[in-house]
């Protein structure tokens, strides 16, 4: 098994390493464009106003993730499953949706499956948002460190506020 690629070879002679070629800038660019006009679409095939809501989250977050990813391509490793698994398997729920909302039969499997995709969604939202904040997660400990040790210098300098109201009384 070459995990790298799950490929699966049943013996050595067909093994050869295949390398991901990584999309230029603009190439980056233009599929991520087309990915949130994908999410737009989907969002205004959907007619249910509580799922529309969710989809444009997502979207929303979609979009801040993939700019984080093109101003900080060294962090790919923390956005590799989700741009590998949960993006396109939320885009493949929504597909299905959009599809079973639109069937003119509404029988129990499509309602039970749609009603399945309106649940996890909101777990999607949440896990979405999360996401996202998890990538300033180091960008909020280094600003507190910076904080922390402005504070302490202040205070050593003797120049916080609350020294320089004692020397005036």
């Amino acid at each position: 098994i070459n995990m790298a690629t799950g490929q699966l070879f049943l013996d050595t002679d067909g093994f050869q390493s295949v390398e991901k070629k990584k999309p230029s800038q603009e190439e980056a660019t233009d599929q991520d464009a087309k990915l949130l006009a994908e999410i737009r679409q989907l969002d205004d095939d959907i007619d249910d106003e509580e799922m529309s809501r969710k989809i444009r989250r997502i979207e929303e977050c979609t979009e801040h993730i993939l700019e984080y990813q093109k101003k900080h391509p060294d962090k790919a490793s923390e956005l590799h499953t989700f741009l590998d698994y949960y993006l396109p398997t939320t885009m493949k729920l929504l597909k299905s949706y959009s599809l079973l909302e639109r069937q003119s039969y509404q029988g129990e499997n499509i309602v039970a499956s749609r009603h399945d995709i309106e649940e996890i969604l909101g777990t999607l939202v949440h896990a979405f948002e999360k996401q996202l904040d998890q990538l300033f997660a180091a960008d909020a400990v280094d600003i507190s460190s910076d904080i922390t040790v402005l504070e302490t210098m202040i205070a050593k300098d003797g120049l916080s506020h609350q020294q320089g109201m004692n020397l005036h009384l």
